[in-house]
């Protein structure tokens, strides 16, 4: 084990990744230095990390919460250097002491500093769902063209990755790989007839039964958008053709997926649902520190229930496998046109079965956009929002 510490920037350190990211270095003094700490609107949480942790450097996206966190630092007499804006957020993810990046940013604007970092050969702990779901071909492009390391932190992917053979180089059939089975807990509306479906509300959908998010991920596992999103995200990490890739809805949320090979075998990984196992995974590999997580009981668990997801009722989870195979701008819109009706769904304005009629009317305008360059999938996300938003109005 080497004896030099891992200098970390955290972009997103005030969400829930950030803080289960904080919660496992903590454990680790010896390990581990926070370089940089980033964060948007919760100033005081930012505050009391930077406090804690003394990193280096702050980051804030606008100048007003920089002014803020600068006060509440000062007060504290805290010595870190405060900075805000895109810019900075791409500076501290590719400063030559850094040596790993957690992205945990919600959203298009964690792609810009998360693509930075794997250009800049960093290690990259990707928690950024945007990032492959807009981008997928230019950010494996960077990781491979520069040297980059890439874990994922999804607990999905994360499970995938270590029931793959290591190391392994993005070819399935040479890894004796038949298929990945992706699991899902279905949320809480698992049981929901298309009527109740219709009356669902804001409140019902942001309580997750297995896991604790924020409002706009909850929604998106209520819908399964949350899996389809990382349906696309399993073809850029793993190589994988959407054909290869089965979700399998599985309540109790132990099983966090799984891989079969040709040979009849199933490698699962199990864990109980918190996010420091995947973490504490991904910033030690390849090596295994611990997390803090208690001890899977499987006793108290006492069962494992699984069953195919109903396309009919979640057509969320359809229509991103129609955009994974439309391919070119079609995954971005698909992103685009969910972040602007699960926003709409959340201030009351459209209906929960709004949601997919929504995306589904903006991926049909998908046909023809270009999508060759960062520049031409960030129109293309613009594209979908504006057709959204219009949608959302007359719904």
């Amino acid at each position: 084990m080497s004896t030099q510490k891992i200098r970390l920037t955290i972009l997103g350190a005030t969400g829930s990744i950030g803080a289960s990211t904080l919660d496992v270095v903590t454990r680790h003094p010896d390990r581990y230095e926070v370089w940089a700490l980033t964060g948007a609107e919760q100033v005081e949480k930012l505050a009391a990390a930077c406090v804690f942790h003394r990193p280096r450097y702050a980051v804030t996206l606008e100048e007003s919460s920089a002014e803020r966190l600068r006060g509440l630092l000062a007060v504290a007499g805290s010595d870190t250097e405060v900075l805000y804006g895109a810019d900075a957020l791409v500076r501290v993810a590719t400063m030559p002491e850094v040596d790993a990046v957690m992205a945990a940013i919600v959203g298009a604007a964690g792609m810009p500093p998360t693509l930075a970092a794997a250009r800049a050969g960093k290690k990259v702990l990707l928690a950024n769902k945007e990032t492959l779901v807009l981008a997928g071909h230019i950010f494996m492009q960077a990781v491979e063209q520069n040297d980059a390391t890439l874990l994922p932190i999804d607990s999905e992917h994360n499970a995938i990755f270590q029931s793959l053979p290591h190391p392994y180089h993005g070819d399935l059939k040479a890894a004796g790989v038949k298929r990945i089975l992706l699991t899902a807990s279905g949320g809480p509306f698992r049981g929901f007839s298309a009527d109740e479906l219709e009356k669902v509300t804001p409140e019902q959908a942001v309580c997750h039964p297995n896991w604790s998010m924020g409002r706009k991920i909850s929604v998106d596992s209520a819908s399964l958008m949350n899996k389809g999103l990382e349906v696309i995200e399993a073809h850029w990490l793993f190589n994988a053709p959407a054909e290869t890739i089965q979700v399998v809805v599985h309540p109790q949320s132990v099983i966090h997926s799984a891989v079969e090979y040709i040979d009849g075998s199933v490698v699962a990984q199990l864990s109980a649902p918190d996010m420091r196992t995947p973490i504490a995974y991904a910033l030690a590999y390849p090596e295994r520190i611990t997390s803090g997580v208690a001890p899977l009981d499987l006793f108290a668990v006492g069962r494992l229930d699984f069953e195919q997801p109903d396309l009919e009722r979640f057509p969320c989870l359809r229509l991103a496998y129609e955009a994974l195979r439309a391919g070119a701008a079609a995954p971005a819109m698909l992103n685009a046109a969910n972040e602007v009706a699960v926003a709409a769904f959340l201030e009351r304005r459209i209906g929960f079965t709004d949601i997919p009629r929504l995306i589904g009317s903006v991926l049909d305008q998908s046909v023809g956009q270009p999508a060759g360059s960062l520049d031409d999938l960030m129109r293309a996300d613009q594209l979908a929002r504006e057709l959204a938003r219009q949608h959302s109005l007359c719904c």
